[in-house]
């Protein structure tokens, strides 16, 4: 087994998660998909006012500053913006993680052990680091975590190739699957996804912000934070909140991605904004969709 990955000294601290944010409902019009769709994405709409909204907040920022995905599993209205572009992850891979780790004790019949429980609890709800270096070896590294994904319709994440699974790239498209994964029928048995749900709505209160900006007031949002400060970026940061949201009492999936920002509240604002931009138009409370998609009902 590869040895785990280390943490860069004054980078990551118990508290660094990685930057994106995924829900499920989001719809996205054509200008707007500047990339295909893949086998494991939602298919793109048209919603205008929100594609708007977004080029307005991503008004002279690098090109491959965003990647945004949302799927409203309700009614099956979905947004895209550059939804395969590439972004670090920092601790947003947690949830990746913590999905192969469910796949493969689901493989062998049963949930995570004990100890695997206590670790995978550490992760999510605290972003502990040395919990997910020792959950990252016990799923087998890289390869581990690539031959889960092949399953898990995350195909396009990579791990680093020096192995610091916090650099490991992604796009808001796969983790707008592994978040599907975790709401509908597919790789994972429902006791395990009840298992990743607890965890994600769990999270400490320090660590909840991002998607969670357009969530109903009352309701479990289950998610996942990330920040990291990237040194081949010169220090500027990736920042990304993904999960799962109840809004306008619709069930939405989103993953907002980003990269290249200044600061780490700079990123926080700028993945709040754009989670409150495409949240409209992919509830029944504003824009349309041309097609609904038929989804799988939630458990």
């Amino acid at each position: 087994m590869r040895a785990a990955p280390r943490h860069r000294p004054g980078r990551w601290t118990h508290r660094a998660v990685a930057v994106a944010a995924v829900v499920v409902a989001v719809t996205v019009p054509p200008q707007a998909t500047h990339d295909a769709a893949t086998t494991t994405a939602p298919a793109p709409h048209a919603v205008a006012a929100g594609d708007t909204a977004v080029g307005r907040l991503l008004t002279g920022l690098p090109p491959d500053s965003v990647s945004l995905a949302a799927q409203n599993v309700t009614t099956a209205r979905s947004y895209r913006h550059d939804a395969t572009t590439t972004v670090r992850t920092a601790s947003v891979v947690k949830l990746d993680i913590l999905e192969a780790l469910l796949l493969q004790r689901q493989d062998s019949g049963r949930l995570p052990g004990e100890d695997e429980t206590a670790q995978a609890t550490a992760m999510i709800e605290n972003s502990d680091n040395d919990a997910a270096t020792w959950l990252w070896n016990e799923v087998g590294g890289a390869d581990g975590l690539r031959a889960a994904n092949s399953r898990l319709g995350a195909a396009a994440t990579q791990p680093d190739e020096a192995g610091y699974w916090g650099l490991t790239t992604t796009t808001a498209d796969d983790q707008v699957a592994l978040l599907r994964d975790l709401v509908t029928p597919g790789p994972l048995a429902p006791a395990a996804q009840s298992f990743a749900l607890g965890l994600l709505r769990a999270v400490e209160a320090d660590q909840t912000w991002g998607i969670s900006a357009i969530a109903d007031p009352g309701t479990a949002t289950a998610l996942k934070d990330g920040w990291l400060p990237i040194d081949d970026d010169d220090g500027l940061w990736a920042i990304g909140s993904v999960g799962i949201v109840t809004s306008h009492g619709q069930q939405v999936v989103l993953a907002v991605l980003t990269q290249h920002d200044g600061s780490l509240a700079d990123g926080i604002q700028l993945t709040e904004s754009l989670a409150r931009a495409v949240a409209p138009g992919i509830t029944s409370t504003g824009g349309s969709a041309q097609r609904v998609i038929p989804v799988c009902p939630i458990e």
